[in-house]
């Protein structure tokens, strides 16, 4: 008997469904010992515009995650859960694909905080997949914020939807387009997810976040 096929969506954590940057701001504040309103909302690479930069910043990440949990006590991206739930129950396979594995020796930590996060906030997943290289793990269509992210994606001709923020506003929109926050994103997912039904033979879902009658039991 042959599997019915699912449409998988790839979705990044950091800075696409978590707010990363927020929590890191907040961390940065105590390790500088600067007034968090005085560091810029928007970060420069390396963080040097909030007294870290690039020689400092592996220790300063090891202390965020080792030390305050950054992984577990972000803030969701506004209106991702949800939007992420309702697609979800309309039959999509969410695959979260994150590169948190970046600092040796607390990978086990890492995981379990991403883990603990997901679960907190009711984000469905079939897959956790951490990788550097997300073009190697399949799907129909991606969701991401970084740009070193979107234009592998792109090179390997992947289909991406880019979530907009001040890092990459000087990107083109591309084939997947550019969504100005989550409910946008979730309008864009879903115009592509009827158009793979379609094409596969199969109903859409009765209503927004309702789970079609061939949907099966799962995450």
């Amino acid at each position: 008997m042959t599997e019915r096929p699912h449409f998988v969506l790839g979705l990044d954590l950091d800075g696409t469904c978590a707010d990363f940057y927020g929590r890191m701001r907040e961390i940065a504040s105590e390790w500088t010992r600067q007034p968090l309103e005085s560091l810029p909302v928007e970060p420069e690479w390396g963080l040097g515009n909030w007294g870290i930069g690039m020689d400092n910043y592996a220790r300063f990440h090891r202390f965020a995650v080792t030390q305050r949990g950054l992984f577990e006590t972000m803030k969701p991206i506004v209106d991702a859960p949800q939007a992420i739930r309702r697609l979800g129950m309309e039959g999509i396979r969410i695959r979260i694909i994150t590169h948190r594995l970046i600092i040796r020796y607390f990978h086990e930590v890492a995981v379990q905080q991403t883990v603990r996060w997901l679960d907190y906030w009711s984000i469905p997943y079939w897959d956790l997949c951490f990788m550097r290289d997300k073009g190697e793990v399949g799907a129909d269509l991606y969701v991401e914020d970084s740009p070193e992210n979107i234009q592998a994606l792109r090179a390997r001709n992947k289909e991406v939807i880019i979530l907009s923020n001040p890092t990459n506003k000087e990107l083109a929109p591309g084939p997947g387009g550019q969504a100005d926050g989550w409910l946008a994103a979730e309008e864009m997912i879903r115009r592509r997810y009827y158009d793979w039904l379609e094409g596969h033979d199969l109903a859409r879902p009765p209503g927004v976040g309702r789970e079609p009658d061939w949907a099966t039991d799962g995450p």
